[in-house]
């Protein structure tokens, strides 16, 4: 049996905006309707994703952490999930700070993220666009969805799925780049060992 992969997730976003929700929905295939929203979570989860057997280790954030929990969440994800509140102008703002938050802990690396509207199913207090999202998007480089935790509509499975086929895709790049430079490396020791022998 070949060892799965293992990934760690971290969901972002302001407290309210829908992450357990969207969490439990993926696990589960339910919506729950209490929780407590300051705690944070979690979870683990087994999924075959294009015949690879991969672990997903998904960190629910309670989104009311001070600097240093956040930062010690970021630093610990390996792919972050941004959810905003379709009918929340606020906590889509807070998506950019956040990002460039993200930016400045993983540099010099690529952040590996999504971006989600959630509450998708409350169109008619909608005060963020699709189109603004899908900007945002654009912005920060990744894919973007709207989907709803409470109705399920929109691929919420694809989502985390998606977020762990990108973290492959970066892995098997920094292993390319790793595997040349050890090349590189032995290469470079030879030739030494070759001057100094016809020296």
């Amino acid at each position: 049996m070949a060892k799965s992969a293992e990934v760690k997730l971290a969901i972002f976003g302001r407290a309210g905006v829908g992450k357990s929700a969207l969490v439990v929905r993926f696990l589960t295939k339910r919506f729950i309707w209490e929780y407590d929203p300051t705690l944070e979570s979690t979870y683990r989860h087994q999924a075959t994703i294009d015949d690879e057997v991969v672990s997903m280790e998904i960190l629910d954030t309670a989104g009311q952490e001070d600097a240093i929990q956040r930062e010690g969440h970021m630093r610990w994800g390996e792919a972050f999930v941004l959810v905003y509140d379709i009918t929340d102008r606020g906590s889509f703002e807070e998506v950019l700070p956040l990002k460039n938050i993200l930016d400045e802990i993983k540099k010099p690396k690529n952040v590996t993220l999504i971006l989600v509207g959630n509450k998708a199913d409350l169109d008619h207090s909608r005060q963020v666009s699709t189109e603004e999202g899908e900007k945002l998007a654009t912005e920060l480089s990744c894919a973007f969805y709207e989907c709803s935790a409470c109705t399920g509509e929109g691929n919420i499975t694809e989502i985390f799925y998606e977020l762990c086929r990108e973290v492959r895709r970066r892995r098997m790049v920094q292993g390319k780049t790793r595997r040349r430079s050890s090349t590189t490396h032995v290469k470079q020791a030879i030739n030494k060992m070759l001057t100094k022998i016809s020296s």
